[in-house]
């Protein structure tokens, strides 16, 4: 399972960098400690998924611990980004991540 979760992790990746969402200078580390889930108020929707999703579930596979379960992000993507035209395709690889920790 982790080996299917690190490929829709690099799918994520490979749809962000498509719609040019992919960011080459990191966000303060001010805004990268925030408390607030989501990182609501210090980074829009598609920095959290870049500098803290992706990485921390890098880091649980890298070190081989347990991947979190009972796992939704899908319906917060949908509000925060509602009005995007790449939404459903930035979904689609969240959404097989979902599955695959919710079984």
């Amino acid at each position: 399972m982790k080996t299917q979760i690190r490929q829709h992790l690099h799918e994520l990746q490979r749809v962000m960098e498509s719609h040019q969402l992919w960011e080459s200078t990191a966000p303060s580390p001010e805004a990268l400690n925030n408390d607030q889930p989501f990182c609501i108020g210090t980074l829009c929707a598609t920095q959290w998924l870049q500098w803290i999703f992706i990485p921390r579930m890098e880091a649980l596979i890298d070190a081989n611990a347990a991947l979190p379960t009972q796992f939704s992000i899908t319906p917060y993507l949908e509000e925060a980004l509602k009005n995007k035209v790449y939404l459903s395709e930035l979904c689609h690889p969240i959404r097989q991540i979902e599955i695959a920790l919710n079984q």
